[in-house]
């Protein structure tokens, strides 16, 4: 049976299709080639067009099914991914009301400070398990603090799978992962938080009917169909944010189990059985894909928004015309470990919830003109980020979470040997690689959602390892380019 799996993320929409008796992937594209636009009407602002989403969708459809040759007919479920924490107002014809404030956007910060301030940290971590913070709620608190005319438009507050679900059924659901992201789940009583809708003076009926993450959630409607070149009545059996799915496709289910990824933002995922809160805000605790009512699993997350997108603003400001990522690691491995004194904060994309939500920006420091070239921006960048990762990692450590075997996808920053060497010497973590994509954990969790699979572990079982970092013996120049590093940090925050 093949099952389809969408992974829809800011910079573009990756879409697999896998053969689920053959545990075989047969396809996975990227669409667009060159990354979606981030709109910022204002500085901290970033807004995506969900509509945008959509069309990508539909071509990334299209060219899986050209590329693979199967026949619509023969797909019987389709898995959703999704960028998370952003935010979907629909009105009763189901049209768009405004552009969707991303998970980048910093303008609600100090709403959601307000926010906390007026129901207490006790009420917000004991049943949230986090503070508002920058999260959906208080993005839906500015709208209606900032734009009341969009406000009182409100049919369905939306997550961004909630809308593409929309789009492909006609129908109105969520899940309890998506809700805890937006910081609208009540832990302690079991149901969406009545203390968030009398903050943001919203009624329950504004929201979507909440489905289990692994069910079907509807069928795709005749109109959908059409567009996506898919067959109607194929059913939607799975849908999680893009780092619980992301953990989902690295097989990173149970208590003391991590992932990373390292795309447009780092991540370190950890798997905890308890509810695990932070009040100094750097990391982030949400209902992982096989969190459920009567089963605590909670996915607590470290988020580092300037990763990827740090990187790719170097290459797009000083790589030479033509140079890509591969030449780039060729430069950076030709530098000394530290690059030689030049150190570069990768913090320039928004609000670091790490830093206390934060927006200091970028920085790169201790430029010598004599000494350093673009190998050593390079390495320094590479270095930056990896730098980034291990500060939060010892947040994680002090929290609780034991810190000694990462699992990685290999479509992204750890394809660097580079960035992961830095990584893996510092945390004296190993690093493993695994041959997967969201986009293909999706389409496994719909095959587990749809009852292909008898267990969620036998859905992700025999994934290939494809490469190991392992920490470096020596590693005292590491150390010394991360403490000097951490006073710059210092510095500037």
């Amino acid at each position: 049976m093949f099952y389809l799996g969408y992974d829809i993320g800011s910079s573009s929409v990756k879409a697999a299709l896998i053969d689920a008796d053959k545990n075989e992937m047969l396809s996975i594209v990227n669409y667009p080639k060159q990354e979606m636009p981030i709109d910022s009407p204002q500085k901290g602002w970033a807004e995506q067009n969900p509509e945008v989403w959509w069309e990508n969708i539909v071509a990334a459809t299209k060219l899986v099914l050209s590329e693979t040759g199967v026949s619509s007919s023969d797909i019987k479920g389709i898995g959703i991914a999704y960028q998370m924490h952003g935010l979907v107002l629909v009105d009763k014809d189901q049209q768009v009301l405004r552009p969707s404030i991303i998970w980048c956007d910093s303008r609600a910060v100090n709403t959601g400070l307000d926010m906390l301030n007026a129901m207490g940290s006790d009420l917000a971590y004991d049943h949230l398990l986090n503070a508002p913070g920058n999260f959906t709620a208080s993005k839906l608190k500015w709208v209606k603090d900032n734009e009341p005319h969009v406000f009182e438009k409100i049919h369905k507050v939306l997550l961004p799978g909630d809308f593409i679900a929309l789009r492909m059924t006609g129908e109105f659901t969520t899940t309890i992962p998506g809700l805890s992201e937006g910081t609208f789940w009540d832990f302690k009583e079991k149901c969406i938080s009545q203390d968030i809708l009398r903050a943001l003076g919203i009624d329950e009926e504004h929201f979507p009917t909440v489905v289990p993450t692994f069910s079907e959630q509807g069928k795709l409607s005749a109109q959908a169909a059409q567009q996506l070149s898919l067959s109607p009545g194929i059913s939607i059996g799975y849908r999680a944010g893009d780092q619980p799915n992301n953990a989902l496709a690295l097989g990173v289910l149970e208590n003391g189990e991590l992932a990373a990824t390292g795309g447009t933002s780092g991540v370190v995922y950890g798997i905890s059985d308890r509810p695990v809160g932070d009040k100094n805000e750097r990391v982030n605790s949400f209902a992982h894909v096989n969190h459920t009512n009567d089963a605590t699993n909670i996915g607590v997350l470290l988020c580092i928004n300037g990763a990827g997108s740090q990187y790719r603003w170097v290459k797009e400001m000083m790589a030479s015309d033509g140079m890509g990522y591969e030449e780039m690691e060729e430069w950076s491995a030709a530098v000394p470990i530290g690059s030689e004194g030049l150190r570069i904060i990768p913090f320039g994309n928004g609000a670091e919830r790490m830093l206390k939500n934060k927006n200091s920006g970028g920085q790169i420091s201790n430029i010598q003109f004599n000494t350093h070239g673009k190998g050593h921006i390079f390495r320094a960048s590479l270095e930056g980020i990896a730098f980034s990762f291990y500060y939060g990692i010892e947040i994680l450590r002090y929290l609780g979470l034991n810190v000694a075997h990462l699992k990685v996808g290999n479509d992204n920053l750890f394809q660097s040997r580079v960035f992961s060497e830095t990584l893996a010497t510092l945390s004296g973590a190993t690093i493993e690689m695994i041959n997967t994509t969201g986009a293909v954990g999706a389409a496994r969790g719909a095959a587990f959602g749809l009852g292909h699979f008898k267990t969620l572990r036998e859905a992700v079982k025999e994934q290939e390892t494809v490469g190991i970092y392992h920490p470096q013996d020596n590693n005292e120049p590491f150390i010394s380019a991360y403490q000097d590093w951490r006073k710059y940090l210092k510095e500037f925050n």
